[in-house]
């Protein structure tokens, strides 16, 4: 009985494996497959349960209903649920019990952390594994003997630090991060404000209190409000403003800051090393790249307002002639930052004029019950559909300010890997990943196995390269200097057949364990504690443990939920400061 949480690459592939051997398809097996994720058209080349006719519909049920075909013993169950704090009404107490263990196929570490918890809540092997291009690995963690996903973490990935991404890029992955950003702001964030503005109250009020922002979204609230367009063509002016903002305006300000034959404190020409200096483009409705970045730029405004688009270029070069583009004047005392570690500095309070600024610009917008029931369309981000211009302006924007710091522009292919962050995925890393994990829940279905019988696996088909390692043991840590030894997978478990008052809990951990307990948390909420006011401490002690826990977190209980748990510090008898296991309380269901 195994529960596979994601059914992409390698879930298919497991799967597939699965019911080649006979996994679930026993008396009493099963399989529980859960994945929120739906088709895309990118996943048919190395997701092989899926068929073209299979796109847009659920992966979790495509996988399921493909291998029912292969192997109509398996039993295997799919769900569209996320595993996560918000499904744990779905996945309970019940559920994890029944399971003999639990795979992971899954694309992100917070997801993985969360699976690898509730496996060292309920006690069950975890099997984890990746790919990354050419690159696997997999690991097994196997209750009271190894340690767990989460013991170990990775370095997080390297950001691209502020001051590059606005003003000094030198690679195309700053360019079209910074176009990425800019698709968000211009049709996604601006959208989202203006709804909020119009359906909540306090949105205006909330906004001043965030001094660094209220400018800039302010701006973009009147952009979006009082300068409302009615035609494409009015759209199509916007996308050339647009334009002269982004590929000339800005870049003329930043040499106006910065000329270029500035030289640096030290003497060496700012203008060098990864600074690129860059040049002002002049736009041309005759240039490819230019027009690319109209006619995309204006659709999805047009989208924004629920206008019709269009894709002939006649019409925007038209539109294009008739925009009145001011001519630019650089502006004195803007200051911009040049070093990572200044940009990362707490942003300065708001000059005091700004405030003055501010309040003219929530005079100029019209009042929310003006616009009842109005609704802009935000445009979220979506790769694969190649006729939403989502990838052309990105592309478009990316390459034209790649042009203005003489970096090599990226084609239409690269743009969208970056962007969407489509890692290459190998068919046959896939495959080579899902075999070791199979030969460890071969290793896993044998009682009693030592820990030396498993294997973590490490490969990279492109040098090639495989290796091997025991898992390593679960640490051990003492309780004070004459306690038990415990490891992560160890904890109280107090059931005594009925409920515990406060006092009744406190009494067991200094009968039966010989501790001092001094604190006792649930989530983020203190249960109690031995600074606690007297008063507060009285009312407490005859509560029962439950219902401490929704008095003082407020929390509600599943239906399904017999069991809390508990952090605690604690002292032993020599009154030293000890480490010991969480609690885990039963409160309800004997």
């Amino acid at each position: 009985r195994y529960l596979l949480v994601g059914a992409g690459a390698i879930g298919c592939e497991m799967l597939k494996n699965w019911a080649m051997m006979g996994i679930g398809c026993g008396e009493g097996g099963h399989v529980t497959v859960t994945d929120p994720d739906t088709i895309e058209k990118s996943n048919l080349n190395r997701q092989f349960l899926f068929r073209p006719w299979d796109v847009t519909k659920a992966k979790s049920a495509c996988a399921a209903a493909a291998i029912g075909a292969m192997n109509p013993a398996a039993k295997v169950e799919a769900r569209l649920d996320r595993v996560g704090a918000e499904t744990e009404g779905i996945f309970d107490d019940a559920f994890w019990g029944r399971l003999s263990g639990v795979c992971n196929a899954l694309d992100n570490v917070q997801a993985r952390l969360y699976v690898d918890q509730r496996c060292i809540y309920y006690q069950k092997s975890l099997l984890e594994s990746g790919t990354l291009g050419p690159k696997g690995n997999v690991q097994v963690v196997v209750p009271k003997l190894t340690e767990s996903y989460g013991s170990s973490r990775d370095p997080p990935e390297k950001s691209i630090p502020v001051c590059t991404l606005k003003n000094f890029p030198n690679q195309i992955e700053h360019t079209i991060q910074w176009s990425r950003d800019c698709f968000e702001g211009l049709f996604r964030q601006g959208a989202e404000d203006v709804n909020a503005y119009l359906s909540q109250p306090d949105f205006l009020s909330n906004l001043e209190r965030q001094p660094g922002v209220r400018k800039t979204t302010l701006e973009a609230l009147a952009a979006n409000l009082v300068d409302k367009p009615i035609s494409l063509e009015q759209c199509v002016v916007w996308a050339r403003l647009r334009f002269e903002e982004l590929f000339h305006n800005q870049i003329a300000q930043l040499i106006f800051n910065f000329p270029l034959d500035m030289a640096t404190s030290s003497g060496a020409p700012f203008w060098s090393g990864p600074k690129r200096p860059p040049t002002p483009l002049q736009f041309s409705a005759d240039d490819p790249l230019h027009l690319g970045f109209i006619i995309a730029a204006a659709n999805l405004r047009a989208f924004n307002y629920g206008l019709k688009g269009s894709t002939d270029p006649a019409l925007f070069k038209k539109a294009v002639e008739a925009a009145m583009v001011p001519e630019f004047v650089p502006k004195q005392g803007v200051k911009i930052a040049t070093d990572p570690k200044e940009a990362e500095k707490a942003p300065a309070a708001p000059p005091p004029d700004e405030d003055e600024a501010s309040d003219a610009i929530v005079a100029t917008l019209p009042a929310p019950s003006s616009l009842a029931g109005y609704r802009m369309t935000p445009v979220d981000f979506e790769k694969d559909d190649d006729t939403n211009f989502h990838i052309d302006f990105i592309a478009a924007a990316s390459n034209l300010r790649a042009r203005n710091y003489k970096i090599t522009e990226a084609d239409h292919h690269r743009t969208k890997q970056i962007a969407g962050k489509i890692i290459p995925a190998i068919a046959t890393t896939t495959s080579l990943v899902t075999g070791l994990v199979c030969l460890e829940l071969l290793k896993l279905m044998q009682p009693a196995k030592p820990i030396e019988s498993f294997k973590n696996g490490f490969v990279n088909l492109a040098l090639p390269f495989v290796s091997f390692s025991e898992p390593i043991a679960a640490p051990k840590r003492k309780i004070g200097a004459k306690g038990a030894e415990w490891t992560l997978w160890d904890r109280y478990e107090v059931d005594e057949g009925r409920e515990l008052t406060l006092k009744e809990f406190l009494a067991y951990f200094q009968e039966r364990h010989k501790l001092e307990v001094t604190m006792i948390s649930s989530g983020v909420s203190i249960l109690y504690s031995f600074f606690t006011n007297q008063k507060k401490l009285k009312e407490r002690m005859p509560m029962t443990m439950s219902q401490l826990v929704q008095e003082i977190s407020k929390a509600e209980f599943k239906p399904t939920q017999n069991s809390l748990t508990f952090e605690i510090c604690c002292n032993d008898e020599d009154d030293e400061d000890v480490e010991v296991p969480f609690v885990q309380y039963k409160f309800r269901g004997w």
